[in-house]
């Protein structure tokens, strides 16, 4: 769906073209909140906050960025505000750590395509060792890898310099090409066994 129609009507003040907005990004801004805070209910106050903001900013937006990239970069912001209130009301250490996916998987819901089991399974361990990252990591490698920020927008909101968010993703890279090394070695030799009770099955 081509969005900048309908950003020009909400801008002017359309309702009906505000609600349209919401319906089309809605699933893929509450998916980046969800991997940013790792809780579906503080992945629903964050993607609330942020079209509430976005849209009282609207009237600047310029359309110098995708409309799409404007509203992730907003996303970001909010979810990072949201974890630095809930960590001064713990008195958590929360940690905002990520990894890079980019030559592994493409998370956005629109690229999901009809997969098989074994895809599937990729995908979930992806997934499992996403969350298991420290969120200063996960952050930087959502908004790089899945979401094609570029380094200076994810360093603005993240709050580190530009070497830094290099820095992070590296390292948060690293991590999860490790942590999934691992996970799929000791998959082996189980679905070696489950292949080989397979054709004795067969053979019997």
């Amino acid at each position: 769906m081509r969005l900048g129609p309908l950003v020009d009507a909400a801008r002017r003040g359309d309702q009906d073209a505000a609600r349209a907005l919401v319906e089309a990004t809605w699933p893929d801004t509450f998916t980046l909140a969800y991997r940013l805070t790792g809780n579906p209910d503080d992945a629903l106050d964050v993607t609330q906050e942020a079209y509430l903001r976005a849209f009282r900013g609207l009237p600047r937006f310029r359309g110098e960025a995708r409309f799409t990239t404007w509203l992730y970069r907003v996303t970001a912001n909010c979810a990072s505000n949201h974890m630095a209130r809930l960590r001064r009301s713990r008195h958590d250490e929360l940690d905002f750590d990520r990894v890079g996916l980019s030559e592994l998987a493409d998370w956005r819901p629109e690229h999901d395509p009809e997969a098989s089991a074994s895809a599937s399974d990729e995908r979930a361990l992806l997934t499992d060792a996403l969350m298991r990252l420290p969120r200063r990591l996960r952050v930087v490698v959502v908004l790089r890898d899945v979401y094609d920020l570029p380094h200076r927008s994810i360093a603005a909101e993240v709050g580190i310099s530009e070497a830094a968010a290099k820095v992070r993703l590296q390292r948060a890279r690293k991590r999860l090409r490790e942590d999934l090394s691992h996970r799929l070695r000791r998959a082996e030799p189980f679905e070696t066994g489950q292949r080989g009770g397979r054709r004795d099955a067969v053979a019997s």
